[in-house]
């Protein structure tokens, strides 16, 4: 067919169009997608609105070293008739504080709470700050006071203590994996805010340093040094209760028992800036056997000569790269093990702040 002069020009006009308009489609469908994809994103990390239960809210703290999202948790028993303690829950690797495969579930610290009377919090990484929102606990940069995520997560719990009237003397912290290493982190960078430290499958202060093939040539005292040494003039004792997996093959049984022998030396340090046993630590060790399809574990005591234990550390036989207890949902928890967030109370109760 031929082609008009009047067909070329209107043809020079319609043409060149067509790009332009399929570039708008394609460029509208591709942030269509964008926007889906990240509120996926946000819903696996940070839940979705009817999945909060009775008592829970929703939080951003803002500070020097950036934001932190966060959800508290709080009981019946927040009426304003007393200060209660708070407990901050710091999930590991491949995990969120309150969204899918949340520390939240896994812990069920909510149910424990309404019947104790204590607040939880549940800090969440971002995969913008970890891909697979690991806390950072083996970089450098966020082993300091006023940087990083130390930073973030005690500015969170100072805002906690403040905002619903918390007791400063009974804030606790209690992480799994990467966020034991963390929690860990926290003691030795903030013992001014956290009473007592909890570690479930993690490892001591400066962990990165060791090296997996020659631990030895790092030595728990020279780690501890370290610890003692980002404490400053806030440097006290801060119990340190070690829950451990025999069989767990990520965080080996090697590394926990490095934690004891790392922690106890910090509170050696504390005490006259000598490593010299001048505590006088006294150790006892209770073996409880397996029972009913549950793990056998032993539970050790260190206790300085005031009768307050510095260091307690459950040993699980049986049980992996979990966090323990009868009532645990998501892929990293072991009903058989002992009830974890039930000591982890049991603990704080015992270790209030002096």
């Amino acid at each position: 067919m031929s082609t008009t002069p009047a067909h070329a020009a209107m043809n020079a006009d319609v043409e060149p169009r067509r790009p332009r308009r399929w570039l708008r489609i394609v460029s509208g469908t591709f942030v269509t997608v964008v926007a889906v994809a990240s509120l996926g994103v946000a819903a696996l990390q940070l839940g979705l609105p009817w999945q909060m239960g009775e008592g829970d809210r929703n939080h951003v703290y803002e500070g020097p070293a950036g934001s932190q999202r966060y959800q508290v948790h709080l009981p019946p028993q927040h009426d304003g008739s007393a200060r209660l303690p708070v407990v901050m829950a710091i999930h590991g690797c491949a995990m969120t504080g309150y969204g899918w495969n949340s520390m939240k579930a896994t812990t069920q610290f909510n149910n424990l709470a309404d019947r104790e009377g204590f607040i939880v919090v549940y800090p969440t990484q971002l995969i913008s700050r970890n891909v697979i929102a690991c806390w950072n606990s083996a970089d450098p940069r966020e082993q300091q006071r006023h940087t990083g995520e130390p930073a973030l997560l005690a500015g969170v719990a100072r805002q906690v203590v403040e905002e619903y009237d918390a007791d400063p003397a009974q804030v606790h912290v209690a992480g799994a994996s990467s966020g034991a290493g963390t929690a860990v982190i926290l003691a030795a960078t903030y013992p001014d805010v956290f009473a007592t430290v909890t570690s479930v499958a993690g490892g001591e202060y400066g962990l990165n340093q060791v090296d997996p093939d020659d631990p030895d040539s790092t030595s728990p005292l020279d780690t501890a040094r370290q610890a003692w040494a980002q404490m400053g003039e806030r440097a006290r004792q801060v119990p340190l209760l070690v829950i451990q997996g025999e069989r767990d093959e990520v965080v080996p049984p090697l590394v926990a028992t490095r934690l004891v022998a790392h922690w106890t030396a910090v509170g050696d340090l504390v005490d006259d800036g000598l490593p010299n046993d001048s505590l006088a630590l006294t150790e006892e060790t209770v073996s409880v056997p397996a029972d009913a399809g549950r793990h056998a574990y032993t539970h050790s005591t260190i206790t300085t000569s005031d009768g307050s234990s510095l260091v307690e550390a459950y040993h699980v036989q049986g049980m992996g790269h979990a966090w323990p207890g009868p009532n645990g949902e998501g892929r990293y928890t072991d009903r058989a093990g002992p009830d974890a967030s039930e000591i982890v109370w049991d603990f704080a109760v015992r270790h209030p702040m002096r």
